[in-house]
């Protein structure tokens, strides 16, 4: 398995592809986001598979990358709709691999606060709020 395998599966994903995930993460990989900490391909799938259940039309389009001695990163955009409107969150993506080639680690780096909970009406105001009395 290459990277460009890996960049080609997280841009296609669908509900169906997401039943590949054990092709692509090591059966004890790590996974953390803002909202998910899972260890194993399953719950790994589990969390591909909640996304098409808590959003319309989910894509990711990786816009760069970064190869290391510890891995590789993804720049990446997601967009999806919610609600009948159109979202996009920008993020990265740190992998580290086990010697099979599949992820054995996975953390996703992206602004929760500012690219999702500002765009909830009550949370949003609550949260602007907090930024501005913080801001330097």
């Amino acid at each position: 398995m290459t990277i460009d395998d890996i960049v080609v599966w997280f841009e296609s994903l669908t509900p169906q592809s997401v039943d590949r995930t054990s092709e692509f993460y090591a059966p004890d990989a790590y996974f953390k986001d803002p909202f998910n900490e899972v260890s194993g391909a399953e719950p790994i799938r589990r969390v591909f598979a909640h996304m098409f259940e808590q959003v319309s039309v989910p894509r990711f389009r990786v816009t760069g990358r970064w190869e290391g001695v510890d891995g590789i990163m993804l720049a990446w955009d997601f967009t999806f709709r919610q609600g009948g409107q159109a979202r996009l969150i920008r993020g990265v993506s740190h992998l580290r691999f086990a010697p099979d080639g599949r992820i054995a680690w996975h953390r996703d780096y992206w602004d929760a606060a500012g690219e999702l909970y500002e765009t909830v009406p009550v949370l949003g105001a609550l949260m602007r709020f907090i930024k501005r009395r913080l801001r330097a």
